[in-house]
Protein backbone atom coordinates (compact mmCIF):
# COMPACT_ATOMS: atom_id res chain seq x y z
CA UNK A 1 0.00 0.00 0.00
CA UNK A 2 2.97 1.84 -0.35
CA UNK A 3 1.45 3.37 -3.37
CA UNK A 4 -0.79 5.94 -1.79
CA UNK A 5 1.73 7.85 -0.20
CA UNK A 6 2.30 9.40 -4.15
CA UNK A 7 -1.11 11.16 -3.07
CA UNK A 8 -0.28 13.20 -0.07
CA UNK A 9 -2.40 15.75 0.54
CA UNK A 10 -4.06 16.26 -2.82
CA UNK A 11 -7.57 14.92 -3.45
CA UNK A 12 -7.15 11.92 -6.20
CA UNK A 13 -10.12 10.78 -8.79
CA UNK A 14 -10.92 7.32 -9.21
CA UNK A 15 -9.25 7.05 -12.48
CA UNK A 16 -6.19 8.12 -11.04
CA UNK A 17 -6.29 5.08 -8.99
CA UNK A 18 -7.12 2.90 -11.25
CA UNK A 19 -3.80 3.78 -13.05
CA UNK A 20 -1.81 3.08 -9.80
CA UNK A 21 -3.81 -0.32 -9.61
CA UNK A 22 -3.25 -1.43 -13.77
CA UNK A 23 -1.55 -4.21 -12.60
CA UNK A 24 -4.05 -5.79 -10.52
CA UNK A 25 -6.68 -8.08 -12.36
CA UNK A 26 -9.16 -6.42 -10.08
CA UNK A 27 -8.37 -2.79 -9.09
CA UNK A 28 -12.05 -1.87 -8.02
CA UNK A 29 -12.17 -4.82 -5.44
CA UNK A 30 -9.06 -3.27 -4.19
CA UNK A 31 -10.13 0.51 -3.96
CA UNK A 32 -13.21 -1.05 -2.43
CA UNK A 33 -11.15 -2.63 0.63
CA UNK A 34 -8.97 0.76 0.93
CA UNK A 35 -12.44 2.66 1.28
CA UNK A 36 -13.55 -0.22 3.78
CA UNK A 37 -10.40 0.04 5.82
CA UNK A 38 -10.23 3.55 5.94
CA UNK A 39 -6.31 3.80 3.90
CA UNK A 40 -8.55 6.15 1.48
CA UNK A 41 -11.59 8.78 2.09
CA UNK A 42 -14.14 9.39 -0.22
CA UNK A 43 -15.01 13.21 -0.46
CA UNK A 44 -17.42 12.80 -3.18
CA UNK A 45 -17.87 10.28 -5.97
CA UNK A 46 -15.22 9.32 -7.64
CA UNK A 47 -13.14 12.23 -5.54
CA UNK A 48 -10.70 10.74 -2.76
CA UNK A 49 -8.24 11.46 -0.24
CA UNK A 50 -5.70 9.48 1.62
CA UNK A 51 -5.71 8.58 5.38
CA UNK A 52 -3.21 10.61 7.58
CA UNK A 53 -1.08 7.29 7.44
CA UNK A 54 -0.27 7.68 4.00
CA UNK A 55 0.95 11.32 4.60
CA UNK A 56 2.73 13.60 6.03
CA UNK A 57 1.10 16.66 6.33
CA UNK A 58 -2.38 17.77 7.87
CA UNK A 59 -4.84 18.00 4.74
CA UNK A 60 -5.83 21.35 3.78
CA UNK A 61 -9.50 21.97 4.02
CA UNK A 62 -9.43 24.95 1.16
CA UNK A 63 -7.66 22.47 -1.23
CA UNK A 64 -10.12 19.71 -0.82
CA UNK A 65 -12.99 22.73 -0.85
CA UNK A 66 -11.82 23.79 -4.49
CA UNK A 67 -11.45 20.27 -5.67
CA UNK A 68 -15.03 19.31 -4.20
CA UNK A 69 -17.24 21.62 -6.27
CA UNK A 70 -16.22 23.78 -8.95
CA UNK A 71 -15.14 26.11 -10.48
CA UNK A 72 -15.42 28.06 -6.84
CA UNK A 73 -13.16 29.53 -4.05
CA UNK A 74 -13.23 30.02 -0.42
CA UNK A 75 -15.17 32.84 1.03
CA UNK A 76 -17.67 33.73 3.70
CA UNK A 77 -16.97 32.71 7.19
CA UNK A 78 -14.05 30.36 6.44
CA UNK A 79 -12.26 33.00 4.17
CA UNK A 80 -12.78 35.53 6.97
CA UNK A 81 -11.47 33.28 9.80
CA UNK A 82 -8.52 32.51 7.36
CA UNK A 83 -7.54 36.24 6.98
CA UNK A 84 -8.28 37.20 10.83
CA UNK A 85 -11.30 39.01 10.51
CA UNK A 86 -13.61 37.02 12.78
CA UNK A 87 -12.62 34.90 16.01
CA UNK A 88 -14.31 31.99 15.61
CA UNK A 89 -13.63 28.37 14.74
CA UNK A 90 -15.72 28.01 10.99
CA UNK A 91 -16.93 24.33 10.98
CA UNK A 92 -18.59 24.48 7.58
CA UNK A 93 -16.13 25.81 5.03
CA UNK A 94 -17.50 28.04 2.89
CA UNK A 95 -17.36 28.60 -1.12
CA UNK A 96 -18.96 30.60 -3.68
CA UNK A 97 -19.52 28.78 -7.03
CA UNK A 98 -20.69 29.29 -10.24
CA UNK A 99 -23.01 26.68 -10.36
CA UNK A 100 -25.98 25.90 -8.22
CA UNK A 101 -25.62 26.13 -4.26
CA UNK A 102 -24.85 22.72 -2.88
CA UNK A 103 -23.51 21.07 0.13
CA UNK A 104 -21.02 18.53 0.56
CA UNK A 105 -20.80 16.04 3.79
CA UNK A 106 -17.99 13.43 3.97
CA UNK A 107 -16.04 12.11 6.67
CA UNK A 108 -13.21 15.40 6.40
CA UNK A 109 -16.01 18.19 6.86
CA UNK A 110 -18.90 19.64 5.84
CA UNK A 111 -18.40 21.69 2.71
CA UNK A 112 -21.52 24.47 1.45
CA UNK A 113 -21.38 26.15 -1.62
CA UNK A 114 -23.43 29.47 -2.61
CA UNK A 115 -23.72 29.53 -6.36
CA UNK A 116 -23.74 32.99 -8.03
CA UNK A 117 -23.15 34.44 -11.77
CA UNK A 118 -19.79 34.27 -13.67
CA UNK A 119 -19.31 38.02 -13.74
CA UNK A 120 -19.53 38.41 -9.78
CA UNK A 121 -17.99 35.65 -8.96
CA UNK A 122 -15.01 36.53 -11.28
CA UNK A 123 -14.06 39.98 -8.79
CA UNK A 124 -11.80 39.40 -5.69
CA UNK A 125 -10.03 36.20 -6.25
CA UNK A 126 -6.77 34.86 -4.56
CA UNK A 127 -4.01 32.08 -4.75
CA UNK A 128 -2.84 31.84 -1.28
CA UNK A 129 -0.51 28.64 -0.05
CA UNK A 130 -0.01 27.61 3.99
CA UNK A 131 3.10 25.78 2.42
CA UNK A 132 4.77 27.25 -0.19
CA UNK A 133 3.81 24.40 -2.50
CA UNK A 134 0.24 23.39 -2.45
CA UNK A 135 -2.21 26.28 -3.90
CA UNK A 136 -6.22 27.34 -3.28
CA UNK A 137 -8.64 29.78 -4.33
CA UNK A 138 -9.85 32.15 -2.15
CA UNK A 139 -11.69 35.66 -1.76
CA UNK A 140 -9.73 38.38 -1.17
CA UNK A 141 -10.81 40.25 2.34
CA UNK A 142 -12.66 42.74 0.10
CA UNK A 143 -14.68 40.45 -1.82
CA UNK A 144 -15.11 37.68 1.22
CA UNK A 145 -17.23 41.03 3.29
CA UNK A 146 -18.91 41.59 0.26
CA UNK A 147 -20.04 38.23 -0.08
CA UNK A 148 -20.89 37.92 3.23
CA UNK A 149 -23.55 40.50 2.60
CA UNK A 150 -24.82 39.01 -0.04
CA UNK A 151 -25.64 35.69 0.94
CA UNK A 152 -26.31 36.28 4.53
CA UNK A 153 -30.40 35.59 4.13
CA UNK A 154 -32.96 38.10 5.29
CA UNK A 155 -29.72 40.56 5.65
CA UNK A 156 -30.39 44.45 5.00
CA UNK A 157 -28.02 47.00 5.80
CA UNK A 158 -30.18 50.48 5.52
CA UNK A 159 -28.07 52.81 7.79
CA UNK A 160 -24.60 52.90 9.27
CA UNK A 161 -25.89 51.51 12.14
CA UNK A 162 -27.22 48.06 11.21
CA UNK A 163 -24.08 47.44 9.10
CA UNK A 164 -22.17 48.54 12.58
CA UNK A 165 -24.80 46.06 14.49
CA UNK A 166 -23.80 43.53 11.73
CA UNK A 167 -20.07 43.62 11.65
CA UNK A 168 -19.35 44.16 15.46
CA UNK A 169 -22.05 42.74 17.19
CA UNK A 170 -22.82 39.48 14.68
CA UNK A 171 -19.73 39.25 13.51
CA UNK A 172 -17.39 40.68 16.12
CA UNK A 173 -14.83 41.46 13.17
CA UNK A 174 -11.40 42.34 14.07
CA UNK A 175 -10.25 44.64 10.94
CA UNK A 176 -7.10 45.88 13.14
CA UNK A 177 -4.61 43.87 10.95
CA UNK A 178 -5.67 44.98 7.77
CA UNK A 179 -3.59 47.03 5.71
CA UNK A 180 -4.01 48.47 2.03
CA UNK A 181 -8.24 47.80 1.78
CA UNK A 182 -9.05 47.73 -1.82
CA UNK A 183 -12.45 49.12 -1.87
CA UNK A 184 -12.29 48.84 -5.93
CA UNK A 185 -13.54 45.14 -5.45
CA UNK A 186 -16.74 46.39 -3.34
CA UNK A 187 -16.95 49.05 -6.38
CA UNK A 188 -16.86 46.28 -8.69
CA UNK A 189 -19.14 44.03 -6.74
CA UNK A 190 -21.72 46.81 -6.80
CA UNK A 191 -21.62 47.36 -10.37
CA UNK A 192 -23.22 43.53 -10.61
CA UNK A 193 -25.81 44.69 -8.84
CA UNK A 194 -26.25 42.55 -6.74
CA UNK A 195 -27.70 43.38 -3.15
CA UNK A 196 -25.84 47.39 -4.76
CA UNK A 197 -27.61 49.65 -1.49
CA UNK A 198 -26.32 47.00 1.23
CA UNK A 199 -23.44 46.99 0.07
CA UNK A 200 -22.82 50.59 -0.41
CA UNK A 201 -23.78 50.79 3.09
CA UNK A 202 -21.06 48.37 3.91
CA UNK A 203 -18.05 50.40 2.22
CA UNK A 204 -19.31 53.36 3.91
CA UNK A 205 -19.28 51.43 7.13
CA UNK A 206 -16.17 50.94 6.28
CA UNK A 207 -14.61 53.92 5.51
CA UNK A 208 -15.16 54.84 8.46
CA UNK A 209 -13.39 52.41 10.56
CA UNK A 210 -10.72 51.69 8.45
Amino acid sequence: MKQLNSFGIIPFTRGALTQLLRQYSSPNDKISSWLANGDIISLKKGLYVVSENYRKEKLNLEIIANQIYGPSYVSLDSALQFYGVIPEKVNVVTSVCTKRSKSFENGIGFFKYFGVNEKYAGIGIDSKSQDGIHYFLIATIEKALCDKVVFTKNLQLKSLKSAQRFFEDDLRTDFSGIENFNFQIIDQCCECGIKKNDLIIMAKYLKNIL
